[in-house]
């Protein structure tokens, strides 16, 4: 395998899928609206779209480690292309259910993640691990981090052409299908960016040392903390994006322009996060950087304009960077390598079955209490901090040196 360039290849097919979730992310939801859709029906089409992530990331995880990453990204990416060309052509019910699903529209953990979700990830992560020595390999997930945020800082930009548009004559509806079909285009692309990447064969049982915690072990421990996050994000991504639109009477201009601000400012953080997990520790790093981040989440709710909202998402979602690429790098450090792509897989389908439940929900919700959102991403996301830390504050991660 040739690690160089691998990462850049990778990296091209990260900043790929973040430009195109970016904007995909904004736009979706409030296409809907201009269709017809109601908050609850808008939740509806996010929780069963999910259903069909929850399939893929499977699929992804048991196809990847026995036949290799590179193919399942490539598949994932044509996927990609032909839910956003029929997003294109259709806003009926069950298309736009199928359509979303496989076009990723909300499964890229939303403005300042940098793509870092769906069933993408369990391809990728082995990949990024595998790359770089071990004790290089939370500053290789921080760039891979950082890369994805820049790129979806101008994804954010792109959500405003349905504005820019409507503004030259053309209607809400076609300026919105223009992008749709744009993603497809570009999903096209994210494909042929996996073809040059090369990897070598899994190690087999008794060619590497033993991992600091046992796979079932692993596996239950990630499956409960990732289910309770999930439940969490179920509340943001779309809604998140409508819960702007209803509470400040915002469009994709203004809600583009801050997502913008908030990939920006959240994407040094992720180079940052290597430095700080090598004084705390990756478990102690993540602990803190979210539990702060959550705070500055829940005191959205309490501000009378969209931007001073806006701004203390942007602050969650900085501290948020700081502790993602310790935690990607903790989980595939205690993983065995031939199994990678499964323990990515199957310890992040509970959170991918649990934040289907929560968008119909909050939706639902959302017409007698607006701030439903808000409030249940921090209630479930609080119970995941707990849980993690109390599932791993005493395994140590192989190979990371500490300050």
């Amino acid at each position: 395998m040739q690690p160089n360039r691998n990462l850049q290849w990778i990296y091209a097919g990260r900043a790929l899928r973040s430009f195109i979730t970016a904007f995909l992310t904004v736009i979706f939801p409030l296409y809907l609206a201009k269709v017809g859709y109601s908050a609850s029906r808008i939740g509806l089409v996010v929780a069963l779209s999910g259903a069909i992530t929850v399939l893929l990331v499977a699929a992804v995880g048991l196809f990847a480690d026995l036949y290799g990453r590179r193919r399942a990204i490539i598949g994932l990416a044509l996927f990609s292309a032909i839910g956003g060309a029929v997003m294109g052509f259709s806003h009926v019910f069950l298309w736009a259910v199928l359509a979303s699903g496989l076009g990723g529209v909300g499964r890229g953990g939303g403005a300042g993640s940098g793509g870092s979700w769906g069933p993408v990830f369990p391809a990728e992560q082995p990949l990024v691990a595998e790359s770089v020595p071990a004790p290089n390999r939370t500053a290789a997930f921080g760039r891979i981090s950082f890369i994805g945020v820049l790129a979806g800082a101008a994804g954010s930009i792109v959500a405003g052409v349905p504005d820019w548009l409507h503004g030259a004559g053309w209607s809400w509806v076609s300026g919105y299908r223009l992008l749709f079909f744009v993603a497809a285009g570009l999903s096209l692309l994210m494909a042929l960016s996996a073809l040059p990447i090369q990897e070598a064969p899994p190690q087999q049982a008794g060619q590497e040392a033993p991992p600091p915690i046992p796979l079932r072990t692993l596996m239950g421990r990630l499956g409960l903390t990732n289910a309770l996050n999930g439940l969490g994000f179920g509340f943001l991504g779309p809604l998140l994006t409508y819960w702007f639109y209803r509470r400040f009477g915002v469009g994709p201009s203004e809600i583009g322009i801050l997502y913008t601000a908030i990939n920006l400012a959240a994407a040094f953080p992720y180079l940052w996060s290597s430095r700080l997990a090598r004084r705390l520790g990756a478990v102690k790093t993540v602990t803190v950087t979210r539990g702060i981040g959550l705070g500055l989440m829940l005191m959205m709710v309490f501000m009378p304009s969209f931007w001073l909202a806006g701004g203390f998402y942007l602050l969650r979602m900085v501290f948020n960077s700081l502790g993602m690429p310790a935690r990607q790098s903790f989980v595939m450090g205690v993983s065995e390598s031939r199994y990678r792509s499964r323990v990515s897989a199957f310890s992040s389908l509970p959170s991918q079955v649990t934040s289907m439940i929560t968008p119909a929900v909050g939706g639902a919700m959302m017409d007698t209490i607006l701030d439903t959102p808000v409030f249940g991403a921090v209630f479930f996301m609080s119970l995941n901090l707990v849980a993690y830390w109390w599932s791993f504050r005493n395994v140590e991660e192989p190979g990371q040196r500490r300050a």
